[in-house]
């Protein structure tokens, strides 16, 4: 398989990572969060860089799906953006010269495009899963299908998807999501690894909810047809 194309999707599921690893504001401390922050912006730009001729293709006719990725890219991009302005207003250490134009509201959108950017990642990876799976099959020298190894993934994608909808509830996601006043944060005197374990479990069910719901309607087109 092509190293190019590997160490790109190394870089891309590292970003993803930072996403996660950012979230957790209140354990890493702000002159950490700060940084870890501005490397996930230059892994966007890298991103952005090997993708540009995406942004070609925006006005090309496609199916459901091709509209489907095109929006929640386009989203995606916008929460990105959103990250990135608000992060500037408010740094303390980076950019304090800005600083004084961060106030509380502007910290709101921060939390709020910061959980966005968790979801339509996992919805991002959930359109990209086909060619995710190939890589892993790729590289545990998985050459030929099997029924029983299917069924098994398939089970293990509904537990996670299954945990990830708790999780969603324990996270209180929908306040986050909707930019809700809250004081159900995360306890990180209790546990650190718990945070992590259900952001993941979150990003699980909607790259699972992508993926199987993508499938579902591709069913369906070819059962009216």
């Amino acid at each position: 398989m092509n190293r190019l194309f590997l160490a790109r999707l190394g870089l891309d599921l590292l970003a993803a990572a930072l996403i996660v690893f950012c979230l957790s504001y209140w354990w890493l401390g702000n002159l950490t969060h700060e940084i870890a922050g501005t490397v996930l912006f230059l892994l966007l730009i890298v991103h952005n860089g090997f993708n540009r001729r995406w942004y070609g293709r925006l006005r090309d006719p496609g199916d459901a799906r091709s509209l489907f990725a095109k929006t929640s890219t386009i989203v995606l991009l916008a929460s990105m953006l959103a990250l990135l302005l608000t992060s500037i207003l408010i740094s303390n250490a980076l950019s304090p010269l800005l600083s004084a134009f961060g106030g509380f509201t502007v910290r709101q959108i921060h939390i709020l495009a910061g959980y966005w950017a968790l979801v339509l990642v996992a919805v991002h990876l959930g359109l990209r899963w086909p060619m995710l799976m190939g890589v892993a099959r790729w590289a545990f020298g998985i050459a030929r299908p099997s029924a029983v190894r299917a069924a098994v993934l398939r089970l293990a994608a509904a537990a996670v998807a299954g945990y990830g909808l708790w999780s969603s509830s324990v996270l209180a996601l929908g306040t986050k999501l909707t930019m809700e006043m809250t004081l159900d944060w995360w306890n990180f005197e209790e546990s650190v690894i718990g945070f992590f374990v259900h952001c993941m479990a979150v990003m699980g069910l909607y790259i699972a909810l992508t993926h199987y719901g993508l499938q579902l309607v591709r069913g369906i087109r070819r059962l009216r047809a």
